[in-house]
Formats: C-alpha cells, sequence, structure tokens
C-alpha cells in the first residue's frame, strides 16, 4: 500500500530550523513515494535501519543522515495506504534522552 506522510509540513518546518538537514530529510520523503507496505516489517525493506518499537505503540524510529537525525512515526495500516504520523523530530543526541526515558512510545509533539 502507498505511504500518506501526515503534517510533511513538520518536516519542511524542522529543515528550516536545520538546513543540513535538508538533503537528508529529501530523501527519505523521496523514498515514502516508491514504498509499498502491508505490514508494519515492510518499513525495514524501505528503510533498513528503521527500529519497529513494541509495547502496541504502531511506532518506528527511522535513521536519517547516517544517523544524524531521528523521526518517530505512528504508523497505521489502512484499507488502501499507510497512514505514517509525524510524532517526533531531533538530532540523534536528543532521540537518545528521550529514549532514555522511555518516551519514544508516547512522545506526541506534532
Amino acid at each position: 500500500m502507498r505511504v500518506h506522510v501526515i503534517k510533511k509540513i513538520t518536516v519542511e518546518r524542522y529543515v528550516k530550523k536545520q538546513p543540513s538537514s535538508a538533503r537528508s530529510f529529501q530523501y527519505w520523503l523521496d523514498s515514502l513515494k516508491y514504498a509499498d507496505w502491508n505490514q508494519p516489517n515492510d518499513i525495514k525493506d524501505t528503510f533498513n535501519s528503521a527500529d519497529i518499537l513494541g509495547k502496541g505503540s504502531d511506532r518506528a524510529v527511522f535513521d536519517i543522515g547516517g544517523n544524524s537525525y531521528r523521526i518517530i512515526c505512528h504508523y497505521h495500516f489502512g484499507h488502501t495506504e499507510v497512514h505514517l504520523y509525524i510524532c517526533w523530530i531531533g538530532t540523534h543526541a536528543e532521540y537518545d534522552k528521550i529514549n532514555k526515558k522511555g518516551d519514544q512510545y508516547t512522545i506526541n509533539l506534532y
């Protein structure tokens, strides 16, 4: 199924604050245009470094820019497409802080 990113503008706003991330996030967005996912494990076919989070969170963490950035998304497999909701974007170091607290399962800034 095709992937629909919810609030793509969130990525665009982040890139404005972090211009050096532009190419990496554009690559991520472009890759999603060609993704064909039918189950959560298909996410790893598109992004082999993605982590599918447990605890019933229906979330994935994507490594962006060779581990420089992270993006946490909630996914929902609908009848005709996958909805990918952006929950959080930040640097690897910022992700490590929320990960240490276990917030990657619940954080929702966008």
